[in-house]
Order: structure tokens, then C-alpha cells, then sequence
């Protein structure tokens, strides 16, 4: 902690945990992250969303400018538009990763993200895919530039059971995330977590995982969680997640991420 009794970073999942279930920000969360900002806590966000999925956010970042994106593969710079780092996957590693999902589950589909943006096979569809979106019949098609993070869709298939098939499929070849779309499973490469992303951005600023505060809903947030000194699920997070945390605060639609930084600030004041 810093001299003030406040933590040196506060690390925060978006959807779910600081968004409300519409996708905003509420002004009483805006107001909160700016104060705990100007008392000299340093704010981080750290999403499963891809860079393109940022922007209109922006002003919720800090003075840094970055966000931890896509499950921690792209460091991003919001006002420049740019990924100063990133974590991508081997393309012969996504290819025989995809071959042994193929043989396991027929009907699977595949899109992926990368520093360029959005591209998937024509069979995989949600409801955020438009016909503007780049489409190739095969994910082998829709690896240059790498991806930092592969999608999978499987419609022929309840999601916990798709969700068990791809990560006994995949092993330890690559990492499997879920952060909340029914269905889609999220695959980077070994070792690209929210955690590691988050530590590497710490430690080249000094700060210990004792002086962090940490809050996700997910179970894609949980190696993050259990690195961070203090964790905190919301009130709607996953059960996996609130038996983990420290402590659970109100849910995302009740400010719990604000409530929680307005009493430390309080605590700081009083002291």
C-alpha cells in the first residue's frame, strides 16, 4: 500500500464488473475512479474486449493511457490507436489446435482477433458479426498477423459441456477462457492470462501484487484475482469466482467496484 493506506493500482475486468449490464459506465463510477486517480492510485483496466471494443471508453482510462486487452494479449495505447505489445499465437500451433477441435466437434466454427482486428470463418456467427466482417472459409486463412486470441463457437452443444471438450482438447498446448458470451470459448497462447499481463505491467513500474487491488465477475478474471494482494468479485459474479475473492461487493448494476473505492478513499480522508 502507499503511505496513504490507498493501493498503488487498482485493476478492474470491464463487462460485468465496472459496466453495467447495458454496457455503460455510471457517473457515480466515472467520479470514483477519478478521485481514487488524483489521491495517486494508478487505474488499469484489463478486459477480455479486443482493442476495437475500447473506444468509446476511453475516457475512462487513466492519465497511462493503457488498457490490458483480449485476456491480456495486447497492451494498448487508447488514444493513439496503437498495441505497444503483444502475446500472439503460433500460427502451427492454431492449426493443429483447430485440427484436433474439428475432429472432437464437427460443427465447430472459428474467428480470431488480431492487431488488424476481427476476421472469422463464414460459419461462425453471433450476434456481433455483420457482413462487413472479414471472412475466410478456414481459420488457416485468418492467421497473418497472428492472432492474440482465437474464437470458438459450437451450436450442436450445450456450453458447459463445449466449454469442458476444448479445454481437454486443447491441454496445455494454450490457454482456455470463458468471460461470460454463452458459447464462446476464448483460446491464447500458453501463458497469456489477465495475471501475467498485469504483473508485466506492474513490475516494470514497481509495484507489488500486495499494493493491487483486483475485481472481475469471470472465470477468465481468476488468475488476475488470485495474483492481486486484495480480490474482489461482484455481487453477479460467477460462483467459481465468489468463492475465491477476498471479498464480494455490490454487483456491477449497484457500483459495487465504485463503493468499494469511494470507502477507501474515506478511510484515506479519515486517517
Amino acid at each position: 500500500m502507499t503511505r496513504t493506506g490507498l493501493p498503488r493500482l487498482v485493476a478492474t475486468d470491464l463487462d460485468g464488473t465496472l459496466l453495467h449490464s447495458d454496457g455503460t459506465c455510471s457517473e457515480r463510477t466515472r467520479t470514483a475512479l477519478a478521485e481514487i486517480e488524483r489521491a495517486g492510485t494508478q487505474v488499469v483496466l484489463v478486459t477480455a474486449r479486443p482493442p476495437r471494443w475500447i473506444h468509446d471508453l476511453a475516457d475512462l482510462v487513466g492519465e497511462h493511457g493503457i488498457v490490458l486487452c483480449a485476456n491480456g494479449a495486447f497492451v494498448y495505447d487508447v488514444r493513439s490507436q496503437q498495441i505497444l505489445d503483444e502475446r500472439c499465437m503460433v500460427a502451427g500451433v492454431v492449426g493443429k489446435i483447430a485440427h484436433d477441435l474439428r475432429n472432437a466437434l464437427p460443427g465447430i466454427a472459428f474467428a480470431v482477433e488480431s492487431r488488424i482486428g476481427f476476421g472469422r470463418e463464414r460459419d461462425f456467427l453471433d450476434e456481433r458479426t455483420t457482413p462487413q466482417d472479414v471472412a475466410a472459409a478456414m481459420l488457416e486463412e485468418l492467421l497473418d498477423p497472428p492472432p492474440g486470441k482465437v474464437l470458438a463457437r459450437c451450436d450442436d452443444l450445450p456450453a458447459e459441456q463445449f466449454h469442458r471438450v476444448v479445454e481437454e482438447v486443447v491441454g496445455d498446448r494454450a490457454v482456455v477462457s470463458y468471460s461470460g458470451a454463452s458459447g464462446l470459448a476464448e483460446i491464447s497462447a500458453a501463458g497469456v492470462t489477465k495475471a501475467a499481463a498485469l504483473a508485466e505491467w506492474c513490475n516494470a513500474q514497481g509495484i507489488d501484487s500486495s499494493d493491487v487491488f483486483a475485481f472481475g465477475d469471470m472465470p477468465n478474471d481468476l488468475p488476475m484475482l488470485t495474483w492481486a494482494g486484495r480480490s474482489f468479485g461482484v455481487a453477479n459474479a460467477h460462483p467459481d469466482v465468489l468463492d475465491l475473492v477476498d471479498e464480494v461487493c455490490a454487483s456491477n448494476d449497484d457500483d459495487g467496484v465504485a463503493q468499494v473505492l469511494e470507502a477507501a478513499l474515506a478511510r484515506h480522508t479519515a486517517g
